[in-house]
This record gives C-alpha cells, structure tokens and sequence, in this order.
C-alpha cells in the first residue's frame, strides 16, 4: 500500500559537532506480496506434553533417629523401627544393614514386599562393648524405584563395676554338740552390673570349715553364689573364728565374716539336723521342688517324736511317721517340698515335737514361686478395606512380662480369609522374662464382604490360651479406565506442519489393569508416549500424544482403539482435523529520496507497536526495501531515516502499517 503524505527528514541531535543533513521529505509506501506456497517434505514433531511417569512405591522410616540412652556395657536395649509404603505401588525391601557391630537389626524376613499403604516393625538393638558414645546408621535398602532409607542410632554406654554383697556379715552356730557338725549357709551376691571375680576365700578358727567355691570364681551380675560353713567343735565351750572373702570389687575387695559357736556335751535324747534352713530359690507356679533334711538324735536316750509339720503356703513335709521313736544315734529323713500355686515369696518352718531337749526343733524354709506372663500388642487389629485377591499384614509382638520361662506350644487360627506365622522360632518356642518374639497375621480376602477371625496362642502362662481378634472387609475387584477425551478434534493446520494433543489415560478401579494395545488409525495421525503393554496401578495415570502431520489438504478423521482387560474394553478415541495450505508473506517498502547530497544510505526500523519499538531490520542505498521476515497473523509498524556519510541519522520518517493476514 502506498502511504500519500510526505515527512521531512532532519538529522538527530546526537552529538554537538555533528553536521546536519538536510533532507526533503521522504514518502513510504508499503506493499503487501503474497505468495503461495507449497511445502513439501515434513517438519519435525512437538510434543506438547511429556508422557507421565508412572508412580512408584516409595518407603518411609519412622522415627528417623533413635537414641538408646545411656546403657550398661554388656546390656541389651531395643527399640522399634516402623516400614511404611504410603505410595500407590507395592514396593520391595531389599536389605536392611547397620554400619556398627555394636547395633543389630531383626524381627524382618527379606526380602519382604509391602503393598500400597502397608507397614511393618522392625527392630533395632544396642549391646555395647566399652564404654563411651556410640553411633551409627540404619540403612533400609528398596528395590528400583524405591530407592533407600537411614536411620540415625546412638547411644551412651557407661562403665559398669562389680559389687559384692553378703547375706550376713556374722554367723553363729549356737551349741553344736563335739564330735558332731553344725552348719549354715552364706549368700554372696553382685549387686554391680559388672561380673565380680572371687579371687581368695580362706577361714580361720578352731573347728570352723568353708566349702561350695573354688577360687578363682566369677559371679556375673545380678547373680548370687552360696558358701557352706561348718562348726566341727572337738572341746566344749565358746568358739571364735573369721571368713575373709577378697574379690574384684573396688570398693570393698576384701570382707570379714565373724564366726561364733559353742562346743557342748550332747545331752540326753537331742535331736540335731544337718541344716538350720532350707532355701528353694525360683520355683515355678504348677511345678515343685523338693529337698531333704536329716534329723540325728545326738543324745544318749531314745526320743519320742509326736509330731512333724511346716507352716508357709505351698510347703508340705514327708517322711516320718508319728509318734515314733528315734534310737541315739539313729536318724529320720525328711523331705520338705515346695510347690507355689502364686508368684511371690513365701516363708515357713519345719516343726519337729519330741520329749527332747529345745523341743520343738525348728527349721526355716523359704522360697519364690515364678511364673510366666503373655501380653500381646497389639491386641487386635483392624485390617481395613482389602481388594479381593489382595493381601495385607501386620506383625504382633509377645511378651513374657512374667518371671518365669514362657513356652508356646501352639498358634493357630480357623477364619476365612486370614492366616498366621512367622515366629522368629519353631514352636515349641522358649521366651525369656521380659523378653519378645514376633509373629504375623494375613488378610488374603477372597470374597467381598466383613470377615473377622481369631489368634489363639497356646502357652504355660496363666492366661492360655490368649487371643488377638482380627478383622477386615474384603472389597470386590473392579478394573476400569477413564479417559480425558474420548474426541479429539484438531481443527486446521497447515500442511508440512504437526498439530499435538494431550491424551490421559486414568486407572479409576482399586485393581492393576492391563493395557494390552494403543494404536491409532487414520492418515496423518500418530502418537508418542504410548508403549504397550503397560500396567497401571489404582489411581495410576497414561498421558501420551496424539500427532496430526497433514501432507495434503482437506479433512482427515482417525481413531486410537485402546484395548486393555478394563470393563468396557476396547475403547475408541474419535480424531478430525483438516489440513491446509500455508501462505507466506512478504512486505515491500519505497520512499522518496533526501533532498540533502550528503546522504549515502537509509536504514529501515520496524515494531511491532504503533508510535515506539522500533527495531533495525535493515538498509538500503536505493529508495526500497522488502522485508521477507514477517510472520502470519501481524501488523507491523514501519518508519526509515537517511544516513550521511560520517553515519550519522535523520530523525524517523512518517508510520507506514502492514497488516499480515
């Protein structure tokens, strides 16, 4: 197009000493040339979008430190570590690992898989073998995709001692008759927690004997060691004498035990027994214990006994039938049983009531019945909603919080839907007091609808059998597809060009489906990012691209058929568009020359606003210019100015528009 007014063109003040053109005014004209044009060959295609990443599975540790404390060298101590997969793929752990030896992982088979949601418990110990800080790490290793999990452990191990403990620090044998023995016992206990070393045990004074420990001895610690003394006195009257323990104990490495006794004539019908007390220790609840005790008449008569009994709960006596009679020198056996039906410690006495002197004779007796006890945690569970065909556990913890060993004989369970196993020991299995074994509990529904069972765990604890409820829903599979269009239309575009889609396939069931074939049909029509076979998970996404490439113009129609073992299956995807030729333009621009000699050249200056913006595009000595750079769908702005000689510029010419269509 041709612009009919004219502008003058003057020389821009850029600098003080430069000479001012002159120039006549200039009128642009704008021509506007279109061409068609046919491309052949084709372009490159765009994707415009990237195809989605299925999600994965990825686990989750909890807590992500642990810190033990400060523990006992030599001690034990657990804590628990929980597995979780709060992703939407089942996922596997691979490895579980601990950088110090002095920490320990258990209570996981590996390699173990964990489905969407699912958690378990592991657990992490600590046994220190010197003292000081100790730390480390707990490294969960994944399958691919899942990648791996630390944890942070430490712990404080502190200095352990020993320390010795007498049950007596004086003994007296009262009057034991000569020629005969008196005896007693004395307890030696480490109260450290440390193992204490006996290094020496001697005694000194006339007719006194020690047996039971052979030195060098160790008493680890909590534990408890007994000596037995003797009084053999060989002349009447009082005796005197001393036990002098050394040990390792620091603070107390050498002990004293006085001993006192008296040597006296056996009088006339005197019954003596071999032990002053009987101690039965730990003694299970449902078991017994039984020990003896010899009764000697150390006089010079015969002896009437009228009665033997023992008071105490859980003791009873045997062995002699009353009256009778008991020749000098002769002696009775009794046997004394201790059978505790309750935890806890009892005492009593042995009574033995004859016509002899210090009647009744009387014998302490005592002892601590045990028993185990079985706690469970959880003690129920819930296993929520589990699509049928699929499965869940969880892992439940028994412990003996009795004082005795506790036995499992049996665990079992009868319910549709649910099974059980897994203790860390075949059964029978042994548990220590306060210690723990683990089992796990499966929920494998496979038809929908609420179902429930029960653990029954079988043992020698008071409790047996004890059980866990167990419940859970079975859900129906179901396996659909959604589809964010099921008609994609692309409209027009230009031949030699690509057009591209987005197209989101969707799992909207609460089961994987297959996805065995996406294929498209139709010329021009392509896609990218649709490999299949693929699995999708519930909740799981497909996005790929649909591509339209028309080498000719005018309509075209196409489908994708998506077959899968979805409900439904196959579904089709309807595709139109239409291609046309494309247009290139070109603008063509004149002006009517600078009056002024010295101009030698003008520059042409475009925008793509009206009145600013503009841009160099080019120059040119003559008195037209075309531009080939232009692109469909815009208007451009034009202006040109004259430049002399030295280079310097007029001022911008009058606006010239060219509307490209």
């Amino acid at each position: 197009m041709h612009m009919g007014a004219k502008v003058g063109i003057r020389l821009a003040d850029v600098r003080r000493s430069v000479k001012v053109v002159q120039a006549s005014a200039l009128l642009l004209v704008v021509a506007l040339l279109s061409t068609s044009i046919i491309l052949g060959g084709c372009t490159g295609v765009v994707n415009a979008s990237k195809s989605a990443v299925p999600t994965t599975g990825a686990f989750q540790l909890s807590p992500a430190a642990l810190n033990f404390g400060n523990i006992v060298v030599g001690k034990q101590s657990t804590q628990t570590v929980t597995i979780s997969n709060p992703g939407t793929a089942s996922l596997t752990i691979m490895q579980a690992t601990v950088s110090n030896a002095q920490f320990t992982v258990s209570g996981m088979t590996l390699p173990m898989t964990m489905t969407s949601g699912q958690s378990a418990n592991i657990t992490v110990g600590v046994k220190p073998t010197a003292a000081g800080t100790l730390s480390g790490t707990l490294t969960v290793q994944g399958d691919s995709g899942s990648g791996s999990g630390t944890v942070n452990l430490t712990a404080t191990a502190t200095a352990t001692n020993p320390q010795i403990s007498l049950s007596s620090s004086s003994i007296n044998f009262g009057s034991v008759v000569t020629g005969s023995s008196g005896s007693s016992n004395l307890t030696i206990s480490n109260t450290g927690s440390a193992d204490l070393t006996l290094t020496a045990v001697s005694i000194t004074g006339t007719g006194f004997g020690v047996s039971g420990i052979t030195t060098p001895k160790v008493i680890t610690a909590g534990q408890s060691s007994a000596l037995s003394l003797t009084f053999n006195p060989t002349a009447t009257g009082a005796a005197s004498g001393s036990l002098t323990i050394s040990s390792s104990d620091p603070a107390n490495p050498t002990l004293h035990v006085s001993l006192s006794g008296t040597g006296a004539t056996a009088p006339a019908g005197t019954l003596q027994p071999n032990q002053t007390s009987l101690s039965f220790g730990n003694v299970s609840t449902g078991s017994n214990s039984v020990k003896q005790v010899v009764v000697t008449n150390a006089g010079t008569s015969p002896v009437q006994i009228t009665a033997v009994g023992v008071t105490g709960t859980g003791f009873a006596v045997s062995g002699a039938t009353t009256p009778m009679t008991l020749n000098a020198s002769s002696q009775v056996t009794l046997s004394v049983t201790f059978a505790p039906t309750t935890a806890g410690n009892a005492s009593g006495t042995v009574s033995v009531t004859s016509n002899a002197s210090g009647s009744p004779l009387a014998i302490p007796v005592s002892g601590t019945g045990v028993q185990p006890g079985l706690t469970i945690s959880p003690a129920s569970f819930n296993f929520g909603s589990v699509v049928s065909g699929q499965t869940k556990s969880q892992t439940f913890t028994v412990t003996n919080s009795g004082t005795a060993s506790l036995t499992i004989s049996q665990l079992s369970i009868s319910a549709v839907g649910y099974s059980v196993g897994g203790l860390s020991v075949p059964l029978p299995s042994t548990v220590a007091p306060s210690s723990s074994v683990t089992f796990s509990a499966v929920f494998a529904p496979t038809t929908a609808g609420s179902l429930t069972g029960t653990v029954n765990i079988a043992s020698n604890a008071p409790n047996s059998p004890a059980s866990v409820a167990l419940s859970g829903t079975g859900v129906a599979q179901t396996q659909t597809l959604s589809f964010s269009s099921t008609n994609i239309g692309f409209g027009s575009v230009n031949t030699g060009t690509s057009a591209t889609r987005s197209e989101t396939i969707a799992n909207t069931g609460n089961s994987n489906v297959q996805i065995s074939q996406i294929v498209a049909s139709g010329t021009g029509y392509s896609l990218s990012g649709a490999g299949a076979p693929v699995t999708l998970s519930p909740s799981q996404n497909l996005t790929f691209s649909v591509i339209f490439d028309p080498l000719t113009a005018g309509s075209a129609s196409g489908s994708i058929l998506v077959t899968s073992n979805a409900t439904g299956s196959p579904t089709t995807i309807s595709l139109t568009g239409s291609g046309v030729q494309a247009a290139s333009h070109t603008v063509s621009l004149s002006w009517v020359a600078s009056t002024t000699s010295t101009v030698t050249a003008y520059n042409v200056y475009r925008s793509t606003i009206t009145g600013s913006g503009y841009v160099k595009v080019g120059s040119a000595s003559g008195l037209s210019y075309t531009d080939s750079t232009v692109q469909n769908a815009t208007t451009y702005y034009y202006v040109t100015t004259a430049v002399d000689s030295i280079g310097d510029e007029s001022i911008y010419s009058n606006e010239a528009a060219a509307v490209i269509p």
